[in-house]
């Protein structure tokens, strides 16, 4: 039985990992999970600089969700390669660094840096607002996306990850404007807006008035968007968007996503990776597929 799956390249021992965010990067979950069990384990944004991120309160609970505003509080990328990447590099899983910043010059001189670094793939939050542009998300303008990803892929040694944002009318359109800007993956979707008042209170639940919501609710809107870039472009996906067990990563691997990133799950049942790849490999057998390949975009 194969689980290996390959990404512009790079071939994960199995197609599952950790969503940017909810894993730190690594050593904090480390003496409940094999990292060496998972596909790759996908670090904090990290940025140019250190970012100390929104006020707080930062986190709500929704129903089948939860909402957040951390606002991609990061130590920076000196800490991040002197601190992160050693200790990752212990393990055999491959390392995929989340870049943040609030200019096309943030992103880039964290590339730039990161290209002599051990670290396997670069995946590109243009979820982050872009100061130069008012405040927009890079991710919301198809142009941006499309230039954003050209400007990157300028500088990395790596291959490029471009993450989007499902906060769009039309992801498709991203997706080819990714794709046309040289992306090597994609990975999707990131949180979707969402807001949640404390009645009893008569204010926000989160300082930051709205928030990144993520979880189970988001699920059906992730596959689909997932489902359509993969009918739309040739580039490999990474699915993610409430998955919290097995059934759910198949279900993302069968609209055509080559692999999965776990989030939220990990704040429920920190073990969620490793069981969803137990599940996975349990379907496999059930159903004798011999490599996961026959399963990626089966459903069409």
């Amino acid at each position: 039985m194969n689980m290996k799956v390959n990404l512009a390249g790079v071939t994960l021992n199995n197609p599952v990992m950790t969503a940017s965010g909810t894993f730190g990067s690594g050593e904090e979950y480390s003496e409940l999970v094999d990292l060496n069990r998972l596909g790759a384990v996908v670090t904090k944004g990290v940025a140019n600089i250190p970012w100390a991120g929104n006020p707080t309160p930062r986190i709500a609970e929704t129903y089948g969700g939860m909402i957040n505003a951390i606002g991609l509080q990061n130590p920076g990328m000196d800490v991040f390669i002197k601190r992160d990447i050693p200790f990752l590099k212990k393990y055999d899983t491959k390392i995929i660094v989340n870049v943040c910043g609030k200019t096309t010059e943030d992103y880039i001189e964290v590339v730039e840096r990161l290209s002599d670094e051990p670290v396997d793939m670069l995946e590109i939050n243009i979820s982050c607002p872009n100061v130069k542009e008012g405040g927009i998300a890079f991710g919301q303008d198809p142009k941006a996306v499309e230039a954003i990803t050209r400007e990157v892929k300028k500088y990395a040694k790596q291959p490029v990850i471009m993450k989007l944002s499902p906060n769009v009318t039309d992801i498709t359109v991203m997706a080819k404007a990714a794709e046309a800007g040289g992306a090597d993956v994609l990975s999707m979707i990131n949180t979707l807006t969402g807001m949640k008042i404390d009645v009893n209170r008569r204010t926000f639940a989160v300082a930051n008035k709205t928030g990144g919501l993520s979880g189970p609710a988001i699920k059906p809107i992730a596959v689909r968007m997932v489902y359509q870039a993969a009918c739309a472009v040739k580039i490999p996906i990474i699915g993610m968007g409430g998955i919290m067990t097995a059934e759910d990563a198949l279900e993302f691997i069968l609209a055509g996503a080559t692999a999965v990133s776990v989030g939220t799950a990990n704040f429920v049942n920190p073990y969620a990776t490793t069981e969803i790849i137990a599940g996975i490999e349990d379907y496999m057998l059930k159903y004798q597929v011999e490599n996961i390949s026959e399963l990626i975009g089966a459903v069409r």
